[in-house]
């Protein structure tokens, strides 16, 4: 008996991305840069979730391992760190559809420190039904990421690091059976980040304050195939590059602003023809580092439409004794490269070793599938020096 998905499931199998309602897994519309994995593009934290999910340059801590794992030289305040982070995403479009991060960091010593996380995308229940429209179970698809970081001071303001990860991706029931000779499979990759991390002490207003900067490019790997005959989708290989500045007022008060911008490292679809010849633009079917090097230059609308390919994200954070955080942002994100825009606020709470972060994302519940959204957090920082 030919059985197959009911609704959403043929996407699953057609397409690397969620397309309920024409929506990736990250939030964006059907009109982004089509990739495999989206989810590995979320932000998992609530720190920089509430931050406009801007996390590149701000202070190091143990989600770094996401942001820019070059900052896990400059943890300083434990030798070891642990972070669990929950999200419930997409809920506007189905109810039980998950994010789940676990994140590790461990300093070596003054120079050197070392990072893990876990990254699982839980994608709900998928109903699976036969040709005569008879119950035959559910199925449950997932992605998950497992990364390990390595990260060096070469001096007491500059790092860099160096991330593996492996990434699985399982969108399609193996007993499905399609009728034809393409059969679905399980998408599996492998991918590096390379990062940079540099900061800088001067006097601002006759305060003490701090400058960064960090340089993030993710998800250098292989390309990913959901079928033994389909198509290989591109990884989403980002750029981020961010910058903050942080403002002690005095003893008790500190203020950071921050900015992250993104850019996607793979080719832009070219426009073509009902035939399928290209009228505009480059063809999209490369190597992988042909498409990194050729995603600056090959979007059909020239320098306009690569600009509109940028992302960012401004965002504020303020500490009060170190105890207490109030953060906001915004994500900004062109109509025509996905559309995602929305205001964020979150707080924090630290007690001894312990910190709960907490955001939200507030945007239109008529036009963004991610209003409402929420982030949870809690860290802990053990084996500290008195």
């Amino acid at each position: 008996m030919k059985f197959f998905y009911l609704g959403v499931a043929f996407f699953y199998l057609l397409l690397p991305s969620f397309a309920l309602a024409q929506t990736n897994t990250n939030g964006s519309n059907s009109n982004s840069i089509p990739t495999a994995v989206p989810f590995l593009t979320i932000s998992p934290d609530s720190r920089s979730g509430a931050m406009g999910e801007a996390g590149v340059a701000i202070s190091p801590d143990v989600n770094a391992n996401f942001w820019n794992p070059s900052k896990l030289a400059f943890i300083d305040s434990a030798s070891n760190s642990l972070s669990l982070s929950y999200s419930p995403w997409l809920r506007h479009l189905v109810p039980d559809v998950s994010l789940s991060y676990l994140s590790y960091a461990h300093k070596i010593d003054n120079r050197n420190s070392i990072g893990v996380s876990l990254r699982y995308f839980n994608l709900g229940t998928i109903q699976l039904i036969d040709a005569n429209q008879n119950d035959q179970g559910t199925y449950r698809p997932n992605e998950f990421a497992i990364d390990g970081s390595f990260a060096r001071k070469f001096s007491n303001n500059f790092s860099l690091g160096l991330t593996l990860r492996y990434i699985h991706s399982n969108l399609s029931n193996q007993s499905f059976a399609t009728g034809t000779t393409q059969q679905t499979r399980l998408g599996n990759s492998v991918a590096a980040d390379v990062s940079l991390y540099h900061k800088t002490s001067y006097q601002e207003f006759d305060k003490d304050a701090l400058f960064a900067y960090g340089v993030d490019i993710s998800n250098i790997g292989s390309k990913m195939s959901y079928s033994t005959a389909g198509p290989f989708y591109f990884l989403p290989t980002n750029l981020k590059i961010g910058v903050a500045n942080t403002l002690n007022l005095d003893e008790l008060n500190q203020l950071t602003f921050a900015l992250d911008l993104n850019k996607l490292l793979v080719p832009t679809p070219p426009i073509r023809d009902a035939n399928g010849n290209i009228i505009k633009g480059k063809d999209d079917n490369v190597s992988v580092p042909a498409g990194i090097f050729g995603s600056f230059s090959d979007a059909p609308g020239g320098f306009t439409e690569e600009l509109q390919e940028i992302t960012f994200s401004p965002g504020v954070e303020y500490w009060y004794d170190q105890k207490f955080a109030l953060r906001g942002g915004g994500f900004y994100e062109n109509p025509a490269k996905g559309g995602r825009r929305y205001v964020t606020l979150g707080l924090g709470v630290k007690y001894d070793m312990y910190r709960f972060d907490f955001s939200y994302i507030a945007a239109s519940q008529a036009t963004s599938p991610l209003s409402n959204t929420l982030r949870f957090t809690l860290s802990i920082n053990f084996g500290a020096n008195k």
